[in-house]
């Protein structure tokens, strides 16, 4: 199955901004390291390469199709929930359940691949929910039971189910024609819709905060986050939102606005949410496999959150 080339068109006007943009980043921070040697901006050069190294293979996958998107899809779930186990403590009695664990993740996108919206919405909530603690009660170990079947579901819900809400979006417009080699590249659309709301908001909070910043929500989970920057990202996204929607999504600009507004606050939860996480562990990233950012988690934290959001408002509202 592949998207009809012809109706991505607004796909591609949209990566081509953002190619201008990362290519601005690139020639300010490069004249930043030239004219003030004495600063170290290692750390932002080591960001906005990593940028153009996601951005490439994002737009690789959804030109390639929605198939590809969903296998790119699945080895960052896989990626997140190794991530996610590596970091939080489990019992050595659990060693095999994780197998178990693994597993939910071919089979969940397994079942977007076919266009199976029932079994993919109750696959995790509900079968893995109920499977995961029979496996674990007939290894014989009660101490810390609940401690580990909690961490466990989390995992799986944090990683595999919320993750794959953003799969399923390319093909969401095309459920009934998943057998046709050509669809529309409305789903891509989407999808590019959201991650790009979703990482731009996470951007902007961080400027509004540094620029405006003064009062603090959260200190003990996360220091720089401040009112002022949740506001101003908050605000930018539903703009940004706005001004999109009409060209990447069925949604009236107004819908869009409102879109937005719940984009931003939802990423601003996602992302103190892992944070809080990180904090109980004691750890600063949950990886360093993306340099400059940390691990696959810390990217997506905001979109664990966002993209259940927005996957169920466009599909009540539009399909």
């Amino acid at each position: 199955m592949f998207f009809d080339l012809s109706s991505l068109q607004p796909v591609t006007q949209v990566f081509g901004s953002l190619f201008v943009l990362l290519l601005v980043a690139t020639l300010v921070s490069f004249m930043l390291s030239r004219s003030k040697p004495q600063t170290d901006y290692s750390e932002l050069t080591q960001r906005i390469n990593s940028w153009w190294i996601m951005m490439g293979v994002f737009a690789l996958s959804l030109y390639m199709g929605p198939m590809v998107t969903i296998l790119m899809f699945a080895m960052l779930s896989f990626i997140a929930l190794k991530e996610y186990f590596s970091m939080t403590p489990t019992r050595l009695v659990d060693r095999r359940v994780l197998f178990w664990a693994y597993l939910t993740i071919p089979l969940q996108y397994y079942f977007i691949s076919i266009g199976w919206y029932g079994m993919f919405i109750i696959f995790i909530p509900v079968y893995a929910f109920l499977f995961i603690p029979f496996r674990m009660v007939l290894a014989g170990e009660t101490k810390n039971y609940l401690r580990a079947v909690g961490n466990i579901h989390w995992g799986l819900m944090l990683t595999v189910f919320t993750l794959s809400h953003l799969a399923y979006l390319v093909v969401l417009p095309n459920e009934a024609e998943v057998k046709n080699l050509m669809v529309s590249g409305s789903g891509a659309a989407l999808l590019l819709y959201l991650v790009l709301l979703t990482q731009l908001n996470d951007v902007s909070q961080y400027v509004w905060g540094k620029l405006f910043g003064k009062n603090k929500i959260a200190p003990a989970i996360s220091p720089n986050k401040t009112r002022e920057g949740l506001i101003g990202g908050v605000l930018t996204t539903g703009l940004l939102a706005m001004a999109l929607a009409e060209t990447l999504t069925p949604m009236l600009w107004w819908h869009g606005l409102l879109v937005g507004l719940g984009i931003g606050m939802a990423g601003f939860i996602g992302d103190v949410s892992l944070s809080a996480i990180k904090r109980d562990i004691g750890i600063k990233d949950c990886g360093q496999l993306i340099p400059g950012h940390g691990g696959i988690l810390d990217r997506l934290d905001s979109l664990t959150f966002t993209a259940p959001l927005f996957f169920h408002v466009i599909r009540y509202c539009y399909y």
